[in-house]
């Protein structure tokens, strides 16, 4: 019967393990959570702090583009809202957040 399974042979117990496996877990978890800082965490914060310039630097005679993908000039800016010329005689009112990017002075002239 014992043509199917092999004899089973005892493996040696292994050595106790002391400070050095302990350390050796934490030292892993704490190089992941580096590798996290600086992949995910830290790029994250400077593309905040990018758009957070971006929204406060917008004034009126710019001509930007928002999220949704309009492109206009700023005749005013009120707070939290600017308010945008995309035609003639045709102003929108976006919130300033929905900014993605100030173009060149001309480039809506230019398309």
């Amino acid at each position: 019967m014992s043509f199917f399974i092999s004899s089973a042979h005892a493996q040696a117990a292994a050595p106790a393990s002391g400070l050095g496996g302990d350390f050796s877990g934490l030292l892993l978890i704490a190089g992941m959570f580096i590798l996290m800082y600086f992949m995910i965490i830290r790029p994250q914060r400077k593309r905040q702090k990018e758009q957070q310039a971006l929204v406060e630097g917008v004034a009126k005679g710019d001509e930007v583009l928002t999220t949704g993908g309009i492109l206009g000039k700023v005749t005013k800016v009120e707070g939290d809202y600017m308010v945008l010329e995309v035609s003639n005689n045709v102003e929108l009112k976006f919130q300033k957040v929905s900014l993605h990017a100030v173009l060149p002075k001309g480039t809506i002239k230019a398309i």
